[in-house]
């Protein structure tokens, strides 16, 4: 997402990250067998949807090129799919939890059903372990999951998601959008031109490119 400066930030605050929806009654860990990871976790603005600025609207909405055909891909192989999303409007004032669930709700309206969200809801500066780049939104997708995070794939647009990956023992494929710095794309260990080819890719096709 979009990220801004400001002088009146909320004091830090304890808590962790958002986890939408409610869990289930009775859900069951993710088991799968055959190639590629028990799930994927894909950053939300930039990456699945475009990125507005401190959305809170659910008409703005709308699904990046090849989203809904990687989505599809991974739920006809079994694999789990979630979001890890910073979201620091939150904390500014822009929007509250009923704005992330809109969002969520007409994102899933187009794209089909995920299994959790994790959203951070700090600003940064606030000193919370959700915020990409840390690793908090992606163990506690793992742990809502049931997954190992050893498991577990992330897709994301910029370099907080795959140092978040990273931190967290997980597997992070870039793809990069006019946002991306050149920085962020050398450092990739794996990246794509497109959500359905990082798809492809953590099924088993080849790379397209990234460090090694």
């Amino acid at each position: 997402m979009t990220k801004a400066t400001t002088s009146t930030l909320p004091e830090p605050r304890a808590g962790g990250p958002w986890l939408l929806p409610p869990a289930a009654p009775g859900a069951r860990p993710v088991r799968r067998a055959g190639p590629g990871p028990d799930a994927v976790l894909f950053d939300r603005d930039g990456t699945l949807i475009e990125d507005v600025p401190y959305n809170a609207d659910p008409a703005l909405v709308r699904p990046l090129p090849r989203a809904r055909a990687a989505l599809d891909l991974l739920r006809a192989h079994g694999i789990g799919a979630g979001v890890v999303s910073n979201q620091s409007g939150a904390a500014r004032g822009c929007f509250d939890r009923a704005g992330v669930e809109a969002v969520r709700r007409r994102t899933e309206e187009l794209l089909g059903p995920f299994a959790v969200w994790a959203v951070c809801p700090h600003a940064p500066g606030q000193g919370c372990g959700c915020r990409k780049p840390e690793p908090g939104l992606v163990l506690a997708a793992c742990a809502r999951l049931g997954v190992a995070p050893h498991r577990v794939a992330v897709i994301g647009d910029i370099g907080s998601d795959m140092a978040a990956a990273r931190a967290a023992g997980a597997r992070g494929v870039l793809v990069p959008t006019a946002a991306t710095r050149r920085a962020e794309i050398a450092a990739a260990r794996e990246r794509a031109a497109d959500l359905l080819g990082a798809v492809r890719l953590l099924l088993g096709g080849r790379p397209a490119g990234g460090a090694a």
